[in-house]
This record gives C-alpha cells, sequence and structure tokens, in this order.
C-alpha cells in the first residue's frame, strides 16, 4: 500500500512538474510537444522500473532505483518551487503580466536548490564538535576524545573507498575510541573485500564500538556483523562494557523491530543496565525514541548517542520526523543525562540532503570540575 501512495505521488509530481516546465516559452518554442511527453513518459516509465528493482541492489539495478530515488527528491524540491510560483499567480489567472516570469523564477529555483541538495549528499560530511561534561566522569579522563559516525548506509552508493575517506577524517581527529551508532550499511553486507582492511586502519585506542540499527536488520544482520567484526569492530548488543576505568560504553541491539512490531523496546535497556555503574555511562542507541531516551535518563546514563533521524535529510520533512522524534537533532539535554543525535555522514533513499549536510561527532569528553 505505502509504495502505491509513494508511486501515486511521484506520478502527479512527475507529470506536473513537466507540465508546468513546459509551460515557459524558451522550451515550449523550442521543443515539440510530442517530443516533450515522449521523453517525460519515458523518464516516468524508467523512474517506476527504478523504484521496482531499488536502489539498495549491488549490481546493475542500481543505477535505475538510485535514479528513481534521487529523481523523487528532484520532484518534491521541483513541485515545491512551481507550486508557490503558481499559487502567487492563481495559476495564471492574475498578475498575468508576470506569471510567465514569476513561473520561471520557480523552476530555476528549483533546479537550483535541487543541485545544491545533491552537492549536500555527495561532498564529504562535516566535522561537528561537542565539548560535554559527564558526571561521574575521573578527573583523569577529562579532555578524553570520542568520534561518533552514524548512518554511513554502505551499499552500492557507498563503498569501502568511501569509507576510507571517512576513517582518514576520524584519524585526524585522534580520538580515544570510536563508536558507530548504526545503519552502517544500506541493508545487506556489502562485499566488499576492502572494507574490513579499511576499517583496520582506524587508529582509536580505546577500541572502536558498534551497535546495530534498522538498516542492518532489513537485511542479513549476521553477515553485516561479521564482515565489521573482521575489521576489528567490536559490537555491543544490549551490553556494558568498561573501556576505561570509571567511564563505561553500552550498547543497544536495533528497537526498530520492537517499534514495528509492538514490542517492548525497553527490554535491550534493562538487560545492558540492569544497575548503576561507578563512572560515566554512554549509551549508544541507533533510535532515539522518546520513551527510551527518558528510561535511559532514570536509569543514570549520562550521555545517549543516537542517529537514525538523519536530521530529515531533505527540508521540510524534518518537521514530519520531528514528530515522532522531538529531538531531531544535535544536543539535548533530558533530565541529568545529554543527548547527542547525528544526522549521520551518508544518507538514504535520494542522493540529496537539504540544510541537512552530513556529519561526523568529534565529542570531548570532560570531568565536572573539583
Amino acid at each position: 500500500m505505502f509504495s502505491l501512495i509513494l508511486n501515486g505521488i511521484g506520478t502527479l509530481m512527475h507529470f506536473y512538474v513537466a507540465h508546468r516546465l513546459y509551460a515557459l516559452a524558451p522550451i515550449r518554442t523550442r521543443v515539440k510537444a510530442r517530443w516533450w511527453w515522449l521523453g517525460a513518459v519515458v523518464v516516468w516509465a524508467v523512474y517506476l522500473l527504478g523504484v521496482r528493482l531499488g536502489d539498495a541492489a549491488l549490481d546493475w539495478r542500481w543505477w535505475p532505483g538510485q535514479f528513481a530515488m534521487t529523481w523523487l527528491g528532484i520532484l518534491f524540491v521541483m513541485t515545491q518551487y512551481l507550486l508557490l510560483a503558481d499559487l502567487a499567480t492563481g495559476f495564471g489567472l492574475w498578475l498575468r503580466q508576470w506569471a510567465p516570469g514569476i513561473l520561471a523564477a520557480g523552476a530555476i529555483a528549483g533546479v537550483s536548490v535541487s543541485a545544491f541538495a545533491i552537492f549536500q549528499a555527495v561532498r564529504a560530511p562535516g566535522i561537528v564538535e561537542h565539548e560535554l561534561t559527564l558526571a561521574g566522569l575521573p578527573q583523569a579522563l577529562d579532555g578524553t576524545t570520542l568520534v561518533a559516525i552514524s548512518d554511513t548506509h554502505l551499499g552500492a552508493q557507498r563503498r569501502a573507498a568511501w569509507l576510507g575517506k571517512r576513517v582518514d577524517q576520524i584519524n585526524a581527529l585522534e580520538p580515544a575510541a570510536v563508536v558507530m551508532l548504526g545503519d552502517q550499511v544500506e541493508d545487506e553486507p556489502i562485499n566488499d573485500d576492502q572494507l574490513a582492511p579499511v576499517l583496520k586502519r582506524l587508529r582509536a585506542p580505546l577500541g572502536v564500538w558498534a551497535v546495530t540499527g534498522n538498516h542492518e536488520y532489513y537485511g542479513d544482520a549476521g553477515g553485516t556483523i561479521e564482515e565489521f567484526s573482521a575489521g576489528g569492530v567490536q559490537w555491543l548488543r544490549d551490553e556494558r562494557v568498561e573501556i576505561a576505568p570509571g567511564l563505561h560504553l553500552a550498547g543497544l541491539d536495533d528497537i526498530g523491530r520492537a517499534m514495528r512490531g509492538g514490542g517492548d523496546i525497553y527490554a535491550g535497556l534493562e538487560r545492558t543496565i540492569p544497575s548503576r555503574a561507578q563512572g560515566a555511562t554512554i549509551l549508544l542507541a541507533h533510535i532515539p525514541a522518546p520513551g527510551l531516551v527518558e528510561r535511559a535518563a532514570r536509569e543514570g546514563v549520562s550521555l545517549m548517542l543516537s542517529g537514525h533521524t538523519h536530521g530529515g535529510q531533505i527540508w521540510p520533512f524534518s518537521y514530519l520526523v520531528k514528530r515522532e522524534f522531538p529531538h531531531l537533532v544535535g544536543l539535548h539535554r533530558e533530565g541529568d543525562m545529554q543527548l547527542v543525535i547525528s544526522r549521520g555522514a551518508g544518507g538514504w533513499g535520494p542522493r540529496m540532503r537539504l540544510w541537512q549536510p552530513g556529519e561526523i561527532l568529534k565529542l570531548t569528553l570532560r570531568a565536572p570540575q573539583p
């Protein structure tokens, strides 16, 4: 049902954009109507084919699949600006002298913003820094640096070579530990023989740690865990470890399945943090579900790190995502606990990010003043 609705909306946007662009004189006077609409139908057919094939496949099917997802994103942006122009002129019923120019301005704005969104998605993620004072952190660990990376979505779009560039970015920050916050892969293991060597290049004396996200479980989660483990990544699946005296890492296995099936999203937290530990506890949980955030704060977690939301990825979807996840992105406080949500280094679906660029987190931990 969701696919039918999505395809229906995509089809409406596709032909609306085609219709409004053909109303522009520079196009209408240079391209005959039959050729324009033939091209529109061909592109629409490729779009539908790509939606059916999917963009996660690791073979030739990725190309039409990725085109379909990105085309849908472009259509969404174009529709916003063209519709705004049409509403401003009453679809040409008023401001008739200015209507063609306003429509042209809407088209130019839509193309420009779409291009910028693609640029934001394909460029290297930025480094976002936070300095965090953690209750219970020993003075000896004051200034400890963690680097968090989330939502890399490795697969057809992003392979080990792309991750290798992120490893270089991370190593330049000289972290004591690296944490991966879930959705390391798009769905399936990437089966790239360069993945393990790339992961082994990470330099973090306190280890490289990871938790699963919902996308790991859309495919062969066990295979993905093995692939990353071969590169030295240590997985926390409802487990807690002390990586340095007085500094604990707790990691939750993905709660997405419980959320979708109406299960207990707190069971993993209860297994992972059965009692309060001496020192500071950092919780890694891919999905910042509101109830989970509140429960973690009550259990004495000092810092919770999450991803999943992508910051909405393409504005204005951020407003929709915020309805489910009130803490959308960045630094928040829940009681005595601090929560940091990453926009992610990669992306899902359209190869576009609008006003929500990719990021890698550099977290400098501070001990409370004596």
